[in-house]
């Protein structure tokens, strides 16, 4: 278990009871006052109306906040306090750590005995409090002795700020012959010191000059308040007490603001059990906007007996200063969301907005811009690091990316942690950069019986753009078929067009299919155009136009030869081919012999050849069959090997996939190798293995150089060859050392 040692002066305690003062706890402060320090836990009991259990649990950490005096000017570090362990036994085994605000700056810690000590001088008016952690660690492992935990040093006020008016000079008038008591002006000063502790910021006002004329309440603006201006909503920023030397119902208190520039900006709520009023925040504060507010807070009985009124007033009035401090705040952007509209043919680099952000803190920080590139992912945007213009990276189309919307980040450049952040859509405009086009593929067909004038087709057209006043097409027939005889197209005016013939007598023998170019023009600037072809065919049809045939091959066959007996005689043709190539083929089997004979094999000749090596068996190291089918050649009977030589690595063929083995040709069987040695991470390539090993300092091998070698053989020795495995086997034998006595010659 941690314990803390802590200051033990009477100051530290008078604080605590004074600050228990101002929260109305009247009744605790003689306890506390009267010169033996009551523990906190104590102070919790006191405060509760529970009875308090005597059951002990066990804490790693007992942590009570640290009091060090401001502007201490001694030579001597500052002592603080003292964390020690329950482990600890004092042999030095314990390392002590301190971490966190002011840790090695402004507070030291002794890691052998845990004593903390300030070495700079310490200003509660510029900090207040500093919030540390201490761990221990056993100084031999570093493993953690006890839980890391947290801890709060207090810097205590002294009396070292005067009040200061914020708001002067001051000017007022008065009117003359004014009753006396009429009040001419409300002045309010503030302190910077500890308004919890002690009197060092109690105000006390007097009249230097002015008398017997004028008089001052020296009582009135009687609490100071501060509050940060990140504080949140329904946050409390302080309490007052109005004293009922009544009991009871007689004693309660209601507190209410009455009047004051800070009325819209706080609140005020009253404790039922300790009938304090506690002020809390309305709305956001802002240090930039107004550092500073007055209440005039109203204590009033709720409860009244009539017969007493005339002894009242039952209430009293008080007034709060609070004053908002400064917090170091993310840069804020002006104005809070971007819309911007750009045409999708912008030149890249073009600069399309300005974004703009500052610092609201009073450092007014250095701004620098950035986009999130989760926001903007295909980085069609970049944003310059100082000006914050926003400009386009890459090409933009609209008709792949109609909208974007991107994030711009603005950090302080001197707190990189700060960082602010703005929303930017981007509507990219329409250019007339996409020409109409059919949306399908038209096919359409005349009759042959067909008129003049009659309407075959309707076509229509899409286009990618979407101008503001719609789209509008223009039909017409392509330049090359302006003058076409046969068909001719009519616009509708509402972007259809119709497809009309010219003439009539269309015939089939004479051409089959006509193909009609048609132009599309759109209404945009520029005008774009594209040319779509319509297919049309030539059919037969009866008199109330439905279509019999469009294939011309009905007029070509002889009139007395049906379709049906057309394809009957292609059959029994494809019937008789096959019976015939059926026939040759059983015959040419017959001829030829089932086995083949191994001297007429060519692929096999190619390879088999004599030399004056192994004799005859030495043919028998290339057997061809292998190559042709490896899976045969192993399953069928036992396979065959030399017999001048045993092969020191099995073959790793049977390991070669399906897949790869079953190939029938030469050229499939060389990339099944390849792909079996490509596979197999273990296995060296024996077929070409070229070992360069270093030779200089440190090579197991030693040096395999000629030069500096003995002058004769005789000299050098190769019994090292006998480590070096069996590969190395052979040689050891020929050059190393033999067994038995050394010839004489």
């Amino acid at each position: 278990m941690w314990t803390s040692g802590r200051m033990s002066n009477a100051k530290s305690w008078l604080g605590l009871g004074m600050s228990l003062y101002f929260w109305g706890l009247m009744d605790l402060t003689t306890t506390v006052l009267s010169g033996t320090p009551t523990p906190p836990c104590k102070l919790e009991a006191l405060l509760s109306d529970k009875p308090q259990s005597h059951s002990r649990t066990k804490r790693s950490w007992v942590w009570n906040q640290f009091f060090v005096l401001e502007e201490y000017t001694g030579t001597d570090p500052l002592y603080v306090g003292k964390l020690h362990s329950d482990m600890d036994r004092g042999d030095g085994s314990i390392k002590y750590i301190l971490s966190g605000e002011g840790a090695g700056i402004v507070f030291t810690i002794d890691d052998t005995t845990g004593d903390i000590h300030a070495i700079q001088r310490l200003d509660r008016e510029e900090r207040a409090q500093y919030t540390l952690r201490a761990q221990a660690l056993d100084r031999r492992t570093g493993r953690p002795m006890e839980p890391e935990s947290e801890f709060i040093i207090k810097i205590q006020d002294i009396n070292d700020n005067e009040p200061k008016f914020l708001d002067g000079p001051y000017v007022a008038t008065v009117p003359e012959m004014s009753p006396v008591g009429t009040s001419v002006i409300q002045v309010t000063a503030t302190d910077a010191d500890d308004p919890t502790y002690g009197n060092s910021a109690r105000v006390v006002y007097s009249i230097l000059q002015g008398q017997p004329y004028f008089s001052v309440d020296s009582k009135t603006e009687h609490y100071q308040m501060s509050v940060l201006e990140s504080a949140p909503v329904s946050s409390t920023v302080g309490r007052v007490f109005a004293k009922d030397l009544d009991e009871g119902i007689n004693a309660e208190m209601k507190y209410t603001i009455v009047d004051g520039d800070g009325a819209d900006a706080f609140d005020i709520n009253t404790d039922p059990n300790f009938q304090v009023g506690i002020i809390t925040v309305k709305k956001p504060l802002s240090f930039e906007s107004k550092k500073s507010y007055t209440l005039k807070v109203e204590g009033a009985n709720p409860h009244l007996e009539m017969r007493f009124l005339n002894l009242g007033p039952f209430q009293d009035t008080t007034t709060v200063h609070i004053s908002v401090e400064d917090v170091d705040e993310p840069p804020i952007f002006e104005p809070g969301f971007y819309f911007v509209e750009v045409p999708e043919d912008v030149a890249i680099g073009t600069t399309i907005q300005i974004i703009s952000a500052k610092d609201p803190d009073v450092t007014n920080n250095s701004i620098r811009y950035s986009i999130d590139r989760s926001s903007d992912p295909g980085r069609f945007f970049y944003v310059d690091i100082t000006t914050g213009a926003l400009m386009t990276a890459r090409p933009l189309d609209r008709e792949e990316f109609s909208w974007h919307n991107i994030t711009v980040l603005a950090m302080e450049m001197n707190n990189p942690s700060q960082v602010g952040s703005v929303s930017v859509t981007i509507k990219v405009l329409d250019v007339n950069d996409n020409a109409p086009e059919f949306p399908r593929f038209y096919e359409a067909f005349v009759c042959e019986n067909a008129k003049a004038g009659q309407l075959i087709q309707t076509v229509s057209a899409v286009d990618l753009d979407d101008p503001h006043s719609g789209q509008h097409f223009y039909y017409s027939l392509a330049p090359e078929a302006a003058n076409n005889p046969n068909f001719t197209i009519r616009d509708n005016q509402d972007n259809t067009a119709r497809i009309l013939t010219r003439r009539s007598g269309f015939r089939q023998q004479e051409q089959s299919v006509f193909y009609l170019p048609i132009l599309i023009a759109d209404s945009g600037q520029p005008v774009l155009s594209s040319t779509g072809t319509l297919t049309i065919q030539v059919c037969g049809c009866d008199d109330d136009g439905h279509v019999l045939s469009c294939s011309p091959e009905a007029y070509m066959l002889p009139v007395s030869l049906s379709r049906g007996a057309l394809i009957a005689i292609l059959a029994c043709i494809f019937v008789l081919l096959v019976l015939v190539l059926l026939i040759l083929s059983m015959r040419r089997h017959r001829k030829q012999p089932y086995i083949i004979d191994d001297e007429e094999n060519i692929h096999e000749n190619i390879v088999r050849y004599d030399d004056e090596g192994g004799g005859e068996e030495d043919t028998e190291a290339f057997d061809i069959a292998a190559m042709w089918n490896p899976r045969e050649a192993q399953g069928g009977g036992a396979p065959k090997t030399r017999q001048d030589m045993l092969p020191e690595i099995e073959s790793l063929s049977r390991y070669v996939p399906q897949t790869c083995a079953v190939s029938s040709t030469v050229h499939s069987y060389v990339l099944a190798k390849l792909y079996e040695a490509d596979m197999d991470l273990w296995a060296p390539p024996f077929d070409s293995l070229q070992t360069y090993m270093f030779e200089g300092d440190g090579s197991v091998a030693g040096s395999l150089s000629s030069l500096q070698s003995a002058t004769s053989d005789s000299e050098q020795s190769f019994d090292f060859l006998t480590d070096w495995g069996p590969r190395f086997r052979k040689l050891a034998e020929l050059y190393g050392a033999s067994e038995g006595p050394a010839p004489l010659w």
